[in-house]
């Protein structure tokens, strides 16, 4: 029985991940933020250089953060 309470636990860390995985914004600390800016003027759009930079972090991770930040269109 102990074995079922704890595969319970497991699962709702799991559903946490995969919840927070699908976030529209994804969460970056400040430091992320200011590298992610300087390679961004530095090589521009070149996700995949700048993810290179920063550890965990995915090409469609960065190229997302940027565009929700500083995207420009209006509507």
């Amino acid at each position: 029985m102990a074995d079922l309470g704890h595969s319970s636990d497991d699962t709702s860390v799991d559903s946490r991940e995969e919840n927070s995985s699908q976030d529209s914004k994804p969460e970056f600390s400040e430091d992320e933020e200011t590298l992610i800016s300087r390679m961004y003027n530095l090589v521009g759009q070149r996700w995949s250089l700048i993810a290179g930079r920063i550890p965990g972090r995915t090409a469609e991770e960065i190229e997302k953060y940027w565009t929700s930040r500083y995207s420009t269109t209006t509507e």
